[in-house]
């Protein structure tokens, strides 16, 4: 452990010189887990209970490369009696400890520093910032997709939401038939409803009650950057499921399917039907997850998820920073380079317990060009120079030709917005649900298809369906612009229903 801890904070301290302040040792409760002595405490204490009452736990740690080399229970569950996590009403506690139910990254990195300080540089820091409100309440992001999940999808009225208030969220909302704030009256009925949505990918802020359990609106959750109470953000369980929390299952595509699947971000499905997806599904006695090695012939075929964002190939080191090879931003309304270094988001947290949005160019400290040739490094392990050439220049080629779409649709929404002719709300309004759906949903597989190899996505559910869209919009944006001539701020007054098609 004293070598891992070693080796992890020398990279702590390598990158707060890169990225000033950013060092595990920033936050306090780091310092306090490394360095606590709980008394009087073993793992055969809690196993006492455990084995009986959650077999299915005990049984999947004692599976774990935890149990064969000593880590328990004890050592990421029991805590100072003053931690910011404690369970203050375990029915088990000593003279200077009790136990923490809902655990941080900050536990994890007392062995992990290396793994730890290589997240919070990346862009799943971010997952949880992004989507909230945020600290200085400056988010717009935020606070839109905060109005969306509570406010409109899950109907909580004027109730408000991560300290914005409840007025304000629900501005412009509909007001015409009560369905619109249904739980206005039950508001915990709506953070319940949340909890089942976006918080299981992205995380939220952990929430405890005055004895330290773990809120429901905010726990359980899977959510890869959730905000906890002791400055810690995620667990590392999104992807090392708890309780054996295996590098071996972590390897494997499965691992990331949780999130990256489904309309907006379909990553499992293109992943599938690339000729790599193929390949593994034709081939599993050909790879060996078992082992961090990736070496063509021997642990593998082609590559994964893992390969080519994680892995040491071909010269590469290792990396829990799936960032660093990214050339591009491919989720945004508009594709930009990655051009801004580390990730923001989770060091604001540990370091102040503050939510910001963070850094959306999150890259390669070096510049997107540095990432783009890691990436074609983990290429040519399997294919030569020319493919790997000719394959990147038709990516960007493809992520340029969205930018075109994107530019184009955004200049008519502006001029829209400017005119008083989007509605209020916005979920009511035909072009503006067909511009979320263009960059939203078939932008986004349209891109991701085209770097990820996958035809079909690049093309039918993406640049087929965004070329329908711009096409509407545009109809849609002339017919708004007449009604604007004739009846000025009035003309929404005037304008027809106009169901939309979702090309889905």
């Amino acid at each position: 452990m004293k070598k891992a801890l070693t080796a992890g904070l020398s990279v702590a301290a390598i990158a707060s010189v890169a990225f000033a302040g950013n060092s595990l040792d920033s936050n306090p409760n780091y310092k306090k887990l490394k360095n606590f002595k709980p008394q009087g405490v073993t793992n055969d204490q809690c196993l006492m209970c455990h084995k009986a009452q959650d077999p299915g736990i005990v049984a999947d740690w004692q599976h774990s490369k935890h149990a064969k080399v000593g880590v328990g229970c004890v050592e990421c569950h029991v805590v100072p009696k003053d931690y910011p996590a404690a369970f203050k009403a375990h029915p088990m506690q000593g003279s200077n400890w009790t136990v923490q139910i809902a655990v941080s990254s900050v536990t994890c990195a007392k062995c992990h520093a290396k793994e730890v300080t290589e997240y919070l540089n990346s862009g799943h820091a971010r997952a949880a910032a992004q989507w909230l409100i945020s600290t200085d309440h400056k988010n717009k992001h935020g606070y839109l997709m905060t109005k969306l999940a509570y406010n409109y999808e899950t109907l909580k009225g004027k109730n408000a939401s991560y300290g914005e208030s409840g007025a304000k969220l629900a501005k412009g909302i509909r007001t015409d038939g009560s369905i619109f704030a249904a739980n206005e009256k039950n508001p915990r009925h709506s953070d319940l409803a949340v909890a089942n949505i976006c918080i299981q990918c992205h995380g939220t802020v952990i929430k405890l009650d005055k004895s330290g359990r773990p809120d429901a609106t905010t726990w359980p959750n899977d959510g890869m950057a959730s905000l906890y109470p002791d400055g810690g953000v995620g667990n590392c369980l999104s992807c090392h499921s708890r309780h054996k929390f295996s590098a071996a299952e972590a390897r494997q595509p499965a691992s990331c399917t949780n999130c990256h699947l489904g309309p907006d971000h379909p990553d499992k499905e293109v992943f599938e039907s690339s000729v790599h997806g193929h390949i593994l599904d034709t081939n599993e006695e050909d790879y060996k997850f078992d082992t961090g090695e990736q070496i063509p012939g021997k642990t593998l075929r082609a590559a994964t998820c893992f390969t080519c964002h994680q892995s040491a190939i071909n010269g590469l080191k290792s990396t829990h920073n799936v960032s660093l090879r990214l050339k591009w931003n491919l989720w945004a309304p508009a594709s930009f380079l990655r051009s801004k270094g580390f990730e923001t988001a989770g060091w604001t947290w540990w370091n102040k317990k503050q939510v910001i949005r963070g850094n959306a160019k999150a890259g390669n400290p070096q510049g997107p060009e540095a990432a783009r040739a890691k990436m074609k490094k983990v290429c040519m392990a399997c294919h030569e120079a020319t493919f790997t050439n000719n394959y990147f220049q038709r990516v960007d080629a493809h992520v340029t030709l969205y930018n075109q779409y994107a530019a184009y649709a955004s200049k008519m929404l502006k001029d829209l917005k400017a005119k008083g002719l989007i509605k209020s709300d916005v979920w009511s309004d035909p072009f503006f649900k067909l511009y979320y759906y263009l960059w939203h949903h078939e932008g986004r597989r349209m891109r991701h298809g085209a770097a990820m190899g996958s035809p079909d996505y690049a093309h039918w559910h993406g640049v087929f369906q965004v070329m329908q869209d711009i096409r509407e919009m545009k109809d849609i944006y002339d017919y708004r612009m007449k009604l604007y001539k004739k009846y000025g701020k009035d003309a929404l007054k005037h304008e027809v229903p106009m169901p939309v098609v979702t090309h889905e």
